[in-house]
């Protein structure tokens, strides 16, 4: 397997997914199996350390690359895409706060990591857990929760982890917290609509004993972790896959408009104005996701003072811009889509995904809608 570097990158990958990817999708979304061929790919190839800093091993791509990867997987496969959205998110905080050790783990690919964010008590409302941190004499932590959804649960090394605050002020506090810790359990396989692969499944915590220093920041600290380091690597990358999923969309379905043909007069589907006019439509709807979803980067790497507001936008109209589209491309592909012949039904339902992973889709607007009008989104 060749090693991918920061100019070799986006051929590495283009290479995995073709040969890899592409190959092991329909398979991961018809048995709803994790993915383990294509993400065993990324990471020997360097892929999983693409937002990893170079000083442990990483390719230093940041945001940018970090969401170039996650797109180019997802016109391939969404399970894929999602798991490797949710590994550089939880890289994020590593890249932050975690020690050198789990630093170069995860940049090698050793570590796959997650977030453990979304809470049975405080649904799509990441920010505000009510899971517990308590001390248990000495250095030691008892951490409880029934975390609802945690992705790649079964599979990831360790989950970024939340919690209320140990003893400081503040709305919560983040953790280390190694998959295979005594008192964890995961609820379950995953048997979703969509993003079948993707091994999302609640995980409860009963008395998980992790030492003082998992703890990742400070105490108290969570928040503006999860605000300023994770959530932006989150969106983006959320975004990214809802564009890949349309990138693909628009081009099967314009593939099968062309060679659809009715057999009493020859022409093909795209011969209809009406055709034509969705197809149309799709890409317009593509490539505006996209165009929001590239400012959205220039915003953070120039330090704009709307980044913020992008970095909640692209989210939301990616999700919503991806429904659409794939609504369009069933409906120009008819009987033969549902048959899945034209290969764009299983787009249909991982693209639905987006507007339910916290923050929602709604959630998200009521928070554009707050910095609109000039308001503190977190009153």
């Amino acid at each position: 397997m060749t090693k991918a570097t920061p100019e070799s990158y986006l051929d590495v990958l283009d290479r995995i997914c073709r040969d890899v990817i592409a190959a092991e999708a329909e398979s991961v979304d018809r048995n709803g199996v994790f993915p383990s061929k294509s993400i065993a790919a990324l990471a020997e190839a360097g892929l999983l350390g693409a937002v990893s800093s170079r000083d442990v091993g990483g390719l230093g791509l940041g945001l940018r690359g970090g969401a170039r990867v996650v797109e180019r997987i997802a016109r391939e496969c969404g399970s894929t895409a999602m798991v490797t959205c949710m590994h550089f998110s939880g890289v994020a905080a590593l890249e932050a706060f975690a020690p050198e050790g789990v630093r170069r783990a995860a940049a090698s690919g050793e570590h796959l990591s997650t977030l453990a964010f979304s809470e049975a008590g405080s649904r799509s409302h990441f920010w505000a857990p009510v899971s517990t941190a308590i001390r248990s004499g000495g250095d030691a932590v008892l951490l409880t929760a029934q975390k609802s959804w945690v992705t790649s649960a079964t599979r990831a090394a360790a989950y970024v982890w939340s919690s209320l605050p140990l003893d400081a002020e503040g709305a919560s506090t983040l953790w280390l917290v190694p998959a295979d810790s005594k008192g964890l359990s995961v609820r379950g396989p995953f048997d979703g609509l969509g993003l079948r692969g993707n091994d999302s499944s609640p995980v409860d915590a009963e008395n998980v004993h992790v030492p003082l220093s998992a703890m990742l920041g400070t105490d108290g600290g969570g928040f503006d972790a999860m605000l300023g380091i994770v959530l932006p690597m989150f969106n983006v990358c959320n975004a990214a896959v809802s564009v890949g999923l349309m990138q693909a969309a628009v081009e099967r379905t314009a593939r099968h408009a062309v060679d659809a043909r009715y057999a009493h007069t020859g022409s093909s589907l795209a011969d209809f104005p009406t055709i034509r006019n969705y197809i149309a439509r799709m890409r317009v709807k593509a490539d505006g996701a996209s165009a929001l979803l590239e400012d959205t980067l220039a915003a953070v790497e120039e330090g704009r003072e709307e980044a913020t507001l992008r970095v909640l936008e692209c989210k939301a109209a990616a999700g919503e811009a991806a429904t659409e589209v794939l609504d369009l491309a069933m409906r120009v592909s008819g009987g033969a889509a549902f048959r899945r012949e034209v290969g764009v039904e299983r787009y249909f339902r991982d693209a639905r995904a987006a507007g339910v992973m916290g923050p929602t889709t709604d959630v998200l607007y009521d928070f554009i809608g707050k910095a609109v009008c000039g308001m503190e989104l977190f009153a």
